[in-house]
């Protein structure tokens, strides 16, 4: 079993940045590969990025390519986001997600879960 409890959601105006992060707890955090996903209302979770356990990063919708970067610190059990010039159509629940057997940008692949944090960007 893994626990993930995302933080650093909030509010943010169009061009600012935030940094979400996603605590691991449980079995060993390095064993899994590690993805973002975020969630429109009414939509299907949207895959954002993923990374292995190398650190290898992948990163789903054009939209966020050169301006979202994930990465992990082993040490610390935590994966990051970092989200540079926020644009208002990011505005999502932004979720945390585990897997044990290897990339997949499809949120029904993936076997653990954070509760999710809210990001809104004010235009």
């Amino acid at each position: 079993q893994v626990q993930l409890v995302e933080s650093g959601g909030g509010l943010v105006q169009a061009g600012g940045s935030l940094r979400l992060s996603c605590a691991a707890s449980g079995r060993t955090f390095s064993w899994y590969v590690m993805g973002w996903f975020r969630q429109f209302p009414g939509k299907e979770r949207e895959f954002v990025a993923g990374i292995n356990w190398s650190g290898v990063g992948t990163y789903g919708a054009d939209s966020v390519k050169g301006r979202f970067t994930i990465s992990r610190d082993h040490a610390k059990n935590t994966v990051y986001l970092q989200m540079n010039s926020l644009k208002p159509e990011d505005t999502a629940v932004y979720y945390c997600a585990a897997r044990t057997n290897g990339h997949s940008s499809w949120y029904r692949d993936y076997d653990y879960w954070g509760q999710g944090t809210q990001v809104t960007v004010s235009s």
